[in-house]
């Protein structure tokens, strides 16, 4: 029989590597829940179409779809902001304004694999819905801060555009939508020259031509000489001009948060999907070359499933490479601080006993594992030594005849006699 390994793209998180990553999942419930946003589970798998409408030809080509049983063009999700558009549009569409969900759960891309990359990965979505205003968007971006500080990495910079920069002065220049997003679809791999030679096939002024060439250099720290730089050049361009202003009265925000923020400015930034109407940016650490999640305003999506224009704000954490970032920085997550038990009974006799107190400190909240292998008492406590228990208490008959057991320090190699109502008390103390 051959070797059954994982699908290629999938892999499996052994114990270390799935508790960092319990960690950083618990890390994000803890943050949304702090400013005031409600979990929902939504499908693994959805329809094609809902999932394709405005995911962009880069996603929608590394899509898992398939057919079900049933015949229908259904996929894996490839993210979750589809899920949640189509729920606004529908359960939610009577919901007071605004409102703040997330969700956390695993999701599904036809990737080439590489560092950072899978073709199951995890991600932690923030949706802020109803609301238009500058604060929505600097909300997102704070609490981002926040999760990837609490979560412990170090030294996490944003890099922010807005779409509505480059889209505004194509849509001035006559430039259809389908056109635009080509376009954004090339700038967003960084594709400059190919980007803008496709917008001027598309008629483009000479003028303009100039202007965008000068746009996608316009990046830096010092984000308000950007933005009034990016100001100047698009001062001829109406809807352009507003996108700036819009950019800046986010930095504003942002920059006067109490918390330092590391933030830099790209006036030629976009992101893969097509969704986007307006503030978007990615997260890094100096050490990965990866984003580790990224977001933006979308205020048409809800409205293309079939709801009421609804303005929306969001983000999407990749936690696979917030991972990745922690063992990059060396970093762990403290360990939660609870006593390890194991229970040994010396004899047959003993094992209804050992059951019981082992019930009796885990009711307590300790955690225990009891002796099933039958082992003899030396192996069975160099076992527990061996996997960094702090604790070993023994059942015996003549301790138990007195009402007591034997807590051993399986780190101090001390051991005593304790009765076992003072047990709990001991293992506190």
């Amino acid at each position: 029989m051959s070797e059954f390994k994982t699908l290629r793209g999938m892999r499996d998180l052994l114990p270390e590597e799935a508790r960092m990553m319990i960690f950083i999942q618990d890390t994000a419930r803890r943050v949304a829940r702090l400013y005031g946003y409600k979990e929902i589970i939504t499908p693994v798998v959805e329809t094609y179409e809902l999932l394709a409408a405005k995911a962009g030809d880069e996603v929608r080509s590394r899509m898992f779809a398939f057919k079900d049983l049933g015949g229908r063009d259904v996929a894996l999700r490839p993210e979750f902001t589809a899920s949640v558009a189509r729920l606004v549009a529908t359960t939610f569409k009577n919901e007071a304004k605004p409102f703040r969900i997330f969700c956390l759960g695993s999701v599904y891309r036809y990737d080439e694999p590489q560092r950072g990359r899978h073709r199951e990965f995890w991600q932690s979505d923030y949706e802020l819905i109803g609301a238009s205003r500058p604060e929505a968007d600097a909300e997102i971006l704070i609490l981002t801060d926040r999760l990837m500080r609490e979560a412990g990495l170090k030294d996490v910079a944003m890099k922010i555009g807005h779409v509505g920069v480059i889209r505004g002065i194509l849509s001035q220049e006559g430039v259809d939508d389908r056109e635009q997003n080509a376009v954004m679809q090339l700038m967003d791999k960084k594709e400059y020259g190919s980007a803008i030679s496709l917008a001027e096939k598309s008629g483009i002024s000479e003028k303009c031509v100039k202007v965008l060439e000068q746009l996608v250099q316009c990046k830096g720290n010092s984000v308000f000489e950007v933005i009034d730089r990016m100001k100047e050049l698009a001062k001829d361009y109406g809807k352009s001009l507003e996108s700036v202003e819009n950019l800046k009265q986010i930095l504003d925000l942002v920059t006067g948060n109490d918390d330092v923020i590391n933030v830099s400015v790209d006036a030629g930034f976009a992101r893969g999907l097509e969704y986007y109407t307006g503030m978007v940016f990615e997260m890094f650490i100096p050490t990965l070359d990866i984003a580790l999640g990224g977001g933006g305003r979308y205020d048409k999506l809800v409205e293309l499933f079939g709801g009421e224009s609804t303005p929306a704000v969001g983000v999407a954490h990749g936690l696979d490479r917030v991972l990745l970032g922690l063992q990059n920085q060396k970093m762990t997550p403290k360990a939660e601080g609870r006593k390890t038990v194991f229970v040994f009974p010396i004899k047959e006799e003993q094992r209804a006993h050992a059951l019981r107190i082992s019930k009796l400190l885990r009711d307590a909240g300790i955690m225990v594992e009891d002796e099933v292998m039958g082992r003899k008492m030396t192996k069975a406590l160099e076992d527990a030594d061996r996997r960094k228990m702090d604790y070993a208490i023994i059942v015996g008959e003549r301790e138990l005849k007195e009402e007591s057991v034997v807590i051993r320090d399986l780190k101090k190699r001390q051991q005593h006699t304790v009765k076992i109502d003072q047990l709990l008390n001991e293992l506190r103390t």
